[in-house]
């Protein structure tokens, strides 16, 4: 029973005792009053609550990989022996048309003498009465020439077998791509064939960045994001690099999500397995936030101290949202201004719920303590005028 004015419980009888203003009775359970000596004796430190918005950094560990999409495997297309090896080394950096090595294939020599003969039996058939037989000896000469283009002999090359007459003995296989040399398996009078995979060539001048990513960081990454590359050994020198893909799982073990990043690479700085850093930068909205250890994390159970002023703590359940900068933005339970307790908030938490805890005690204080005697609880009043 509560009343503006001081009396009687009309129910019970008792007389209705007074609740000053700043009494913590009269505040939520758990309210404590710590004296300023005390407040300083356990490190008792304040913060605002309040919004802000800007930009924050993301910083994750990374390491440079190729781009699988700008490697190239060299096959020969027909069977064969190694004549000589041009590119005899592997990290050895060629040319997109650059030669690499010369084969003797016996098959190629036979399929060039069939393409001179078809050759000239189209001379031959030139001045036949029976066109039917000019066109099928062009047929025959354009049916070889296709065979030798399929087997990766450039026109150029077969142009010039038609013109001396003679065939090309080694055929030359040529770089696809511009690159550094990551495998070779090809050495003088090996034999070959098209299974055999002789070398890989890297193109390096884009890399793939994979970065870790913690997982309570990772809902702020997103493709087509920005970020900074720096080196360790060299912080000065940064590269730009863009998010092109995010991995659909998590590590179990590190909780950590790979995030892929595309980077131009000149001067070849950025090295496969390299480590470097990665910074992103994540623009923030503008919203309600406190510092971190402002917060104390029961599992469910988020609590902030609210400094209601003459030593009084309240303590108020939050719901809180990301972590940024060492603030944590708060969704419900504080009000932009409020002053809260960022330090030594485990002692006042603990002198809380001691607090509650002996509160919770009282209650008891109907138990019977005779037959059929029953002690009524006093009922309190609050007295808004009476502030102490």
């Amino acid at each position: 029973y509560r009343s503006d004015v001081p009396g009687l419980n009309p129910e019970t009888g008792n007389d209705l005792e007074p609740v000053y203003e700043n009494d913590a009775s009269a505040m939520p359970v758990g309210t404590i009053q710590i004296s300023p000596d005390k407040q300083q004796l356990i490190g008792v430190k304040f913060g605002v609550a309040e919004f802000t918005s800007g930009t924050r950094q993301i910083r994750a560990a990374g390491k440079v990989a190729y781009d699988e999409t700008r490697i190239a495997h060299v096959h020969t297309k027909i069977e064969g022996w190694i004549d000589s090896v041009f590119v005899d080394f592997t990290g050895k950096l060629v040319k997109k048309g650059e030669p690499l090595l010369s084969i003797y294939s016996p098959e190629m020599l036979a399929a060039q003498r069939e393409f001179l003969i078809a050759a000239r039996a189209r001379d031959l058939m030139k001045d036949n009465p029976l066109k039917s037989a000019y066109t099928v000896s062009e047929s025959l000469m354009d049916a070889a020439r296709q065979r030798m283009r399929l087997w990766d002999l450039s026109d150029e090359q077969i142009d010039r077998v038609l013109e001396t007459g003679q065939p090309i003995k080694n055929v030359t296989l040529y770089s696809p791509i511009a690159g550094f040399v990551t495998e070779r398996k090809a050495f003088p009078n090996q034999k070959v064939s098209p299974e055999d995979d002789l070398y890989t060539i890297a193109d390096l001048s884009r890399v793939w960045i994979m970065a870790d990513v913690y997982e309570y960081e990772a809902g702020a990454i997103r493709v087509g994001q920005s970020a900074r590359i720096s080196l360790a050994y060299d912080p000065n020198r940064q590269f730009q690099a863009k998010v092109d893909y995010i991995q659909p799982e998590l590590d179990p073990l590190t909780r950590t999500l790979k995030v892929r990043l595309e980077a131009s690479n000149p001067g070849f700085f950025l090295k496969p397995e390299m480590f470097v850093d990665v910074t992103f930068t994540i623009q923030e909205p503008r919203r309600l936030s406190v510092p971190v250890e402002a917060v104390l994390d029961a599992g469910e159970r988020k609590t902030v101290f609210v400094d209601r002023g003459n030593g009084f703590f309240e303590p108020r359940q939050v719901t809180v949202g990301e972590r940024s900068g060492g603030r944590v933005s708060i969704l419900s339970g504080l009000q932009a201004g409020e002053r809260i307790v960022t330090s030594g908030n485990f002692l006042v938490d603990s002198e809380s719920q001691l607090k509650a805890a002996a509160a919770g005690m009282g209650g008891m204080a109907g138990h019977q303590h005779g037959a059929g005697a029953v002690q009524q609880p006093k009922v309190q009043t609050a007295h808004p005028g009476h502030g102490a």
